[in-house]
């Protein structure tokens, strides 16, 4: 992509920062052992891994090194935590999740309760995105394992109550996880003073590579090892270990923890400037999700009368990239489940784009986006209902 483009799918990926990739390379190179090897080649890589895992231990307040299970991203740490939670609770057959919850959260329920028989209780929402929180309360019972609720949603970017939820469970004897996967370098995180039992984060959401990840586990619990074979992760996860992502996952998450407050402000005026120049320019867009208590650098809006996915295109061909609000899992044609459970109408989930911006989000960009967004939009609605941008 040329330099100029426009980059606003944040929630999605960000680009990794320079000094970032600058700690990878030599372990690439110059350190290429093996951190299961005694000979000093792989005794520098788990020296490595090791103070990466302290790093990511400080991001979300944890209090023991241990309690760190690296993993490849969000994906595994999400299978992982309900597998361990139910291996905590054996006497427990039953998983609380809300509707908003990413999908690998939802289609691990949906796996366990076809094959194992575990009774799964979905929790709704308002048309804010708001999770109702005395259905939630009465959902959890004597039978429940673990309560799922993401600390920030991937698609509204609302931002749950998750100190209060995570009593609600512990109040029935239940486990609480929290997907952070959206929270972790956009918002203080303290596993400890919340009462998260299990938490999940991604390297690549804040400005660290992919493949790498971690799972906060509470000291105490046992963790389900999802691969077997060597001892690394004190057999919590075998594998030979990613020591250039696990080094840029920690320095990635050592520079996230000192600037959440700068980079939260420095999102958020640019965000407000965006709504403010959508609204001005098209007063039928609508906003979705939770005003005040959403990230600072998210922005869902639905417009009327044309396909998101249409309008990403085009807006693409103008070097502006951002997502579909009704983003869509490969090979299927559902749209957000998120939005579908707040009760959006069709006509506008078909409507909706995401644009989420990062630290590096500059003014201009937005200026660029309002600029070019009115011409698209006028393209799209004067050739009508579109399901064919050729």
């Amino acid at each position: 992509m040329a330099m100029s483009a426009v980059y606003l799918d944040n929630n999605a990926s960000t680009r990794v920062d320079p000094s970032v990739l600058d700690a990878m390379l030599p372990w690439f190179t110059g350190n290429w052992g093996n951190a299961s090897s005694k000979h000093g080649f792989g005794m520098d890589a788990a020296g490595a891994i090791q103070k990466a895992r302290r790093q990511v231990r400080t991001m979300v307040g944890a209090e023991m090194d241990s309690e760190i299970v690296l993993t490849s991203g969000g994906t595994e740490s999400d299978n992982m935590a309900i597998l361990s939670a139910l291996d905590n609770r054996l006497d427990r057959d039953e998983i609380v999740v809300t509707e908003v919850e990413h999908p690998a959260v939802l289609a691990m329920c949906d796996h366990l309760s076809r094959t194992k028989g575990v009774k799964v209780v979905r929790v709704g929402v308002d048309s804010f995105g708001r999770v109702d929180l005395r259905a939630f309360r009465t959902a959890i019972g004597p039978r429940t394992a673990v309560v799922c609720a993401m600390w920030a949603n991937n698609e509204t970017g609302n931002v749950h109550p998750v100190r209060v939820m995570a009593e609600m469970a512990h109040a029935e004897g239940a486990l609480f996880f929290s997907d952070a996967v959206q929270a972790a370098g956009r918002l203080d995180i303290d596993v400890a003073s919340t009462g998260v039992d299990f938490l999940s984060i991604s390297s690549h959401k804040f400005h660290g590579p992919k493949g790498a990840g971690a799972l906060y586990v509470k000291q105490g619990l046992r963790t389900h090892a999802c691969l077997h074979g060597g001892r690394q992760e004190r057999g919590r996860r075998a594998g030979t270990e990613n020591v250039p992502a696990i080094v840029g996952m920690g320095r990635a998450a050592a520079i996230a923890q000192g600037r959440t407050y700068q980079d939260a402000k420095h999102q958020e005026s640019l965000r407000n400037r965006l709504r403010d120049g959508l609204v001005a320019r098209f007063p039928d867009c609508k906003e979705l999700g939770d005003p005040d208590h959403r990230l600072s650098n998210t922005l869902c809006v639905a417009f009327e009368e044309i396909e998101g996915e249409d309008l990403v295109t085009l807006l693409g061909r103008e070097g502006v990239h951002v997502s579909s609000g009704s983003a869509c899992a490969a090979g299927s044609n559902q749209p957000s489940h998120v939005l579908r459970a707040m009760k959006v109408p069709f006509a506008r989930i078909r409507g909706a784009v995401r644009f989420s911006l990062s630290r590096e989000s500059i003014a201009t960009e937005i200026d660029t986006v309002l600029e070019v967004l009115p011409a698209v939009v006028a393209k799209l609605r004067s050739a009508g209902t579109l399901r064919h941008v050729a």
